[in-house]
């Protein structure tokens, strides 16, 4: 059974979800009580008779999980058009899950935002014109002996929104399931 903990950030995510897909947003009212309640379950803990007690060891864990998941998230965010509510919804994530579990649902959001970026370019501009484009631009650098940047309109495509959130969620579920473990097995 889930920790009580683990239903807030699935709750927190889900609620992200609808609104980084409905609105393009994830909004600070998401985010901001999502790291203090991650930085609440990791500061404390019950004991055996039932009482709370401060944890230092589960505080210090969360600051890390906020800390190296915001912290590659900020640099996503400082070198590309991505959004700031990302960077606070992962450091969130980082906040309930630690370090190590928060840098694994970091990883597989990543890893199902990219898929399904492309997922839905290959979707809206098709397989065949993607190859056909990638395949003129290629000939174009290989016959200018250098990099060429894209025309506005082949960059066009590239100017999808992407939605991190649904993918953090994902990447959440297969993190605090043990999936991950299990798809480890296999590659």
């Amino acid at each position: 059974m889930p920790e009580f903990s683990q239903i807030v950030l699935i709750a927190l995510l889900l609620v992200a979800s609808v609104t980084d897909v409905r609105q393009g947003q994830i909004f600070n009212w998401i985010t901001y009580p999502g790291l203090v309640a991650g930085l609440l379950f990791g500061a404390t803990e019950f004991t055996e008779a039932g009482h709370l007690k401060f944890d230092t060891a589960g505080l210090t864990e969360s600051l890390l999980g906020i800390a190296g998941c915001g912290g590659i998230m900020l640099a996503c965010f400082l070198f590309s058009d991505m959004g700031g509510g990302d960077v606070k919804l992962l450091a969130a994530v980082g906040a309930f899950l630690g370090l190590q579990h928060g840098l694994t649902a970091l990883l597989w959001t990543i890893v199902l935002g990219g898929v399904s970026g492309l997922a839905l370019i290959i979707w809206q501009v098709g397989a065949i014109q993607i190859l056909r484009g990638t395949t003129r631009h290629l000939a174009l650098v290989v016959r200018s002996r250098g990099w060429v940047p894209l025309a506005p309109s082949e960059r066009e495509p590239l100017k999808r929104s992407l939605f991190l959130a649904p993918a953090a969620l994902a990447g959440v579920l297969l993190t605090i399931t043990g999936a991950t473990e299990s798809l480890r097995d296999y590659i």
